[in-house]
């Protein structure tokens, strides 16, 4: 317990999934928690709900405004930050009208899903580094996807999109080393990991369970992840354990991204 103590962190997208199980799993560990979505009102619900040092505001990752109105805020009552889990994303299936693949991919649906996984997170980069120079121990965790690694034939913005945030990682962590800034830098890669993004594509009722059970026989360890699989390895890069860990890419896949299948056989 208290992996975080007296850490101030900033969580964006965390009104439901992965978001939502990095606050909860933060407080718990006795970090002051400020959730972020767009989502206002579930937001607001779940910061509620959550026991410790929580609070919740509302920022729209792709928006400029909306990352300096939380800057100057975290800095007049905190005077810095300590963590942030850059955590906002969509796939694009819900929110633009696509299609998404390569050969009839539409432009602007293509820039709708950058604008959140992309741009969301090199602000968010951005507005880390100037508060967390105050820090004396820094971390940034970047949400990626297995999508990030390889190639999504029919989601072409989303893998694009969370390959650069890959890449970024990187280049973010040798950045803040080159300019001895107390701040790392790191990405996860979640793949299968059963949350609402999953929605669209399992359906309902009887054709959901089919669905889980067939995505869950081609994942090495034979089933799909929780979100809290995912906190429990942002927790650690956010946390002093992970003091000489930075520009790293730790996948939470269930062994999808170690090489072939390799669940177990029913035989």
């Amino acid at each position: 317990m208290h992996r975080l103590k007296e850490k101030v962190v900033l969580v964006t997208g965390a009104a439901r999934g992965i978001g939502q199980a990095i606050a909860q799993l933060f407080c718990d560990e006795g970090a002051t928690v400020i959730l972020s979505d767009i989502n206002d009102e579930l937001g607001q619900t779940v910061s509620s709900s959550i026991k410790g040092k929580a609070e919740y505001h509302h920022l729209d990752v792709s928006k400029v405004d909306d990352w300096e109105l939380i800057r100057r805020y975290i800095e007049s009552k905190y005077g810095r930050l300590d963590v942030l889990i850059n955590n906002a994303g969509i796939t694009g299936f819900l929110e633009t009208t696509g299609p998404h693949d390569p050969e009839n991919l539409d432009i602007e649906s293509w820039h709708k899903v950058h604008s959140v996984n992309l741009d969301g997170v090199a602000l968010g980069c951005k507005t880390a580094i100037a508060l967390m120079k105050k820090s004396t121990s820094a971390s940034i965790v970047n949400l990626s996807s297995r999508s990030g690694i390889v190639g999504i034939p029919g989601a072409a913005a989303y893998a694009s999109s969370k390959a650069a945030v890959r890449n970024h990682s990187k280049t973010v962590a040798l950045y803040c080393a080159q300019n001895n800034y107390p701040i790392r830098c790191n990405s996860i890669h979640p793949g299968a990991i059963l949350t609402p993004m999953w929605d669209a594509m399992l359906g309902e009722g009887d054709a959901r369970e089919s669905a889980i059970k067939a995505i869950s026989s081609d994942i090495p360890l034979n089933t799909m992840g929780d979100a809290k699989d995912v906190a429990y390895a942002a927790l650690y890069l956010a946390s002093d354990e992970s003091k000489y860990v930075t520009g790293i890419e730790l996948n939470v896949d269930g062994g999808i991204l170690a090489g072939s299948s390799a669940s177990p056989s029913e035989e």
